[in-house]
């Protein structure tokens, strides 16, 4: 740029001018700054922001994050098992199990998310090998609408439920820890393992076979439930918009809370190779 003297003014304000220019573009500098720092904290995470999150707690993609999330997308129900997933398996005197409240929240935030973004109530279950009566009242007091107990292969289960909802397979994400899950993990969209450290080559078998796509950093008993919640609400870009509605309660949660309400929950066991309707 060529140089030039401004002769109408004064020798002595060349500098006050030259001052003035320096502080209005240090000014439109910090600005600028400024302004681009607010639309990037107010900009949602991006899948891979979440799959960093959950990589740093422990958590382990088995496949590519972006097949991940588009899997996701499909996903219109939600099955779990019970023991090793709610808890680490260890049984009671009376043969039961426990579960968290804070993974029963995670279910909750998941149902609501999914609410708010599909306009409609995701269907859930529990599938289990055994008779837990804890899993009954979490199925009752939550309004998920079925519980499968003493199914020895799970398959059947996963078959019955799909045709009262007419779903398939993809649509359904499962929640597992086990040897006995693996019929229906072999079928869903969505594979989320509970992980636990003393089982090195299930888990290698699991992977190699194509039967997981993610595994949780937590252990069983230690909110993995939760952790795998907020990874789906999280891939989903649906996160902080959960937890928004929530905070406010009105009008979102109060009307997905009442549809909740309305759901019976139902319980089914096998019977001479039937499922039966049972009544607690």
């Amino acid at each position: 740029m060529p140089y030039f003297k401004l002769k109408w003014l004064p020798e002595s304000s060349h500098f006050n001018l030259k001052l003035i220019i320096f502080s209005i573009l240090l000014f439109l500098g910090g600005f600028f700054l400024f302004l681009r720092q607010s639309i990037k904290d107010e900009m949602p995470h991006t899948i891979n922001d979440t799959a960093k999150i959950f990589s740093t707690l422990g958590g382990e993609f088995i496949i590519p994050t972006d097949i991940f999330a588009e899997k996701v997308k499909k996903i219109k129900a939600f099955i779990f098992d019970w023991d090793g997933v709610f808890n680490d398996g260890t049984k009671n005197e009376q043969g039961t199990s426990n579960f968290s409240e804070v993974d029963s929240m995670g279910i909750n935030l998941l149902r609501f998310g999914w609410w708010l973004s599909h306009s409609k109530m995701p269907h859930t279950a529990i599938i289990s090998g055994e008779r837990n009566v804890m899993s009954f009242q979490l199925v009752q007091r939550e309004h998920y609408e079925s519980c499968y107990f003493r199914i020895k292969h799970k398959i059947a289960a996963l078959e019955h439920f799909m045709n009262i909802y007419g779903l398939k397979s993809e649509e359904i994400a499962f929640f597992f820890d086990d040897a006995l899950d693996l019929s229906i993990a072999e079928q869903c969209g969505i594979r989320i393992m509970i992980r636990h450290n003393g089982n090195p080559l299930f888990q290698k078998y699991v992977v190699d076979n194509n039967l997981v796509d993610y595994i949780t950093g937590q252990v069983g008993g230690a909110f993995a439930v939760r952790e795998g919640c907020e990874l789906l609400l999280g891939v989903d870009q649906i996160h902080d918009q959960t937890i928004t509605k929530r905070l406010r309660f009105y009008p979102e949660y109060d009307q997905y809370l009442s549809e909740r309400q309305m759901i019976e929950s139902s319980f089914f066991t096998l019977a001479e190779g039937k499922f039966e309707l049972q009544t607690l």
